[in-house]
């Protein structure tokens, strides 16, 4: 058997839990293997078509900019790590419907410096283009602040579900992104 049949046979026994797979310790059996669920990152313009929505978006701002030391420190950048900051506001049938605050680690990212984001949105392109191997999610009810509000037409302080996710690749943090969504957002986790 070649190597990669077998390496793509350990892969999918990783995935559903039956072996443990560490960087530098090697492949071990599980000691309780347990079946795990996957999530896949959204895509927002599927999301509100699949709601029966014309999807549109705004390009905000985007800029090679530097990146606040606690943000880096929470993607594990050090200071020279070339970051790219993008904000988004998408819209379904033409009204707010998240405001997106997104930096992108450019190691990470191959080829997002050139990525046409005005007619694809981060989201999107790093979906497609970067290979993503872990992240961490984090639901939450925030009051708006300024640019949110004033982005997606509420008042400030209004509650919105708020998600700030981290994602990795296999050698380098790709991004860091708080997605705040319009009053009245419902999340849908489909295991």
């Amino acid at each position: 058997v070649s190597r990669a049949t077998v390496n793509r046979a350990l892969g999918a026994l990783a995935e559903e839990g039956f072996l443990e797979r560490r960087r530098k310790a090697g492949t071990r059996v599980a000691l309780l293997p347990q079946r795990r669920a996957q999530m896949a990152i959204p895509v927002i313009r599927q999301e509100v078509e699949a709601r029966g929505q014309s999807f549109s978006m705004s390009l905000i701002a985007r800029a090679r900019t530097p990146m606040p030391p606690p943000l880096r420190a929470a993607l594990g950048l050090g200071e020279a790590a070339p970051v790219e900051r993008v904000q988004t506001l998408f819209l379904a049938d033409s009204r707010p419907f998240a405001f997106e605050d997104r930096w992108v680690h450019l190691d990470g990212a191959p080829g997002f410096e050139q990525a046409p984001l005005d007619r694809i949105s981060a989201n999107e392109w790093l979906v497609q283009e970067t290979a993503f191997d872990r992240g961490t999610l984090d639901y939450s009810a925030e009051p708006a602040g300024t640019t949110e509000a004033r982005h997606l037409g509420c008042a400030e302080g209004t509650p919105l579900m708020i998600l700030n996710r981290r994602t990795y690749g296999p050698e380098y943090p790709v991004t860091l992104v708080r997605l705040a969504f319009a009053p009245g957002y419902r999340v849908r986790l489909e295991i």
